[in-house]
């Protein structure tokens, strides 16, 4: 009977094929390219999950998972970008940055390592949330909103008005024009750059203190129509009801 050579190649031709190599391995089945020219090999990994695992010859690797999510990695592991199935993808800086991105609203949302996070709507309203607690809001218009974490809110408006809201409700306007505007539950008050005061109570009063180029005498008209009016010094001079 003739002798067979079991080493010879054409007997051996797919275990030492250089094309393909299969290895069977705790994680699951590894595919090679088999190179043995001192290059280092790019690997595909089925695990029994079903996830299919990647790894590229400079160490880079590619997972996909069942569900269709992927998650790409750098080679030295500080980058990451998860693209999931839902359209939503997160990447991991390697400055330790977190962007996640929300594919239904188109909402980026940004984490920086001090605690900074930002986030960009897709009406080009942008919020930051400070780790102080202060959130900042710019809205489409370059209206700009501080709420901070005591509860008072202050507003930067485009034209340069200031609106302060203290958390008992009050607020203060402040002008370009140089003028100021107060609301409390009991007035509303307006400063002129000239030193007068307008003001106007809850009670229908309203009453008006001229400055010193004015003479300085202060004007209160009442709701039932009376108008008094004193002097700098305070001394009456009108009292009437018209």
């Amino acid at each position: 009977m003739p002798k067979w050579n079991l080493d010879h190649p054409a007997v051996n031709h797919e275990a030492s094929s250089p094309m393909m190599r299969m290895r069977q391995g705790d994680a699951g089945i590894k595919h090679g390219d088999g190179m043995t020219n001192g290059q280092d090999e790019e690997e595909e990994i089925h695990h029994p999950d079903g996830k299919v695992e990647h790894i590229a010859a400079d160490g880079s690797r590619v997972i996909t998972f069942s569900n269709g999510t992927r998650k790409e990695i750098s080679a030295d592991g500080e980058a990451i970008v998860v693209t999931f199935f839902n359209g939503d993808m997160k990447q991991i800086m390697s400055d330790k940055r977190v962007v996640y991105y929300y594919s239904e609203t188109g909402t980026t949302h940004t984490t920086y390592p001090d605690g900074l996070e930002i986030l960009q709507f897709p009406n080009n309203q942008t919020e930051k949330h400070y780790p102080d607690g202060t959130k900042e809001i710019t809205f489409p218009d370059q209206t700009i909103k501080y709420l901070f974490a005591n509860g008072n809110e202050e507003s930067v408006f485009a034209d340069g008005t200031v609106l302060r809201v203290s958390k008992n409700g009050e607020k203060t306007m402040e002008f370009p024009n140089g003028q100021r505007e107060i609301h409390t539950k009991q007035y509303k008050k307006r400063e002129y750059p000239d030193g007068s005061v307008k003001t106007v109570y809850t009670d229908g009063r309203q009453e008006t203190r001229y400055s010193n180029g004015r003479d300085g005498r202060q004007e209160t008209r009442y709701s039932n129509g009376r108008i008094r009016v004193k002097d700098k010094d305070g001394a009456i001079i009108v009292d009437k009801t018209c």
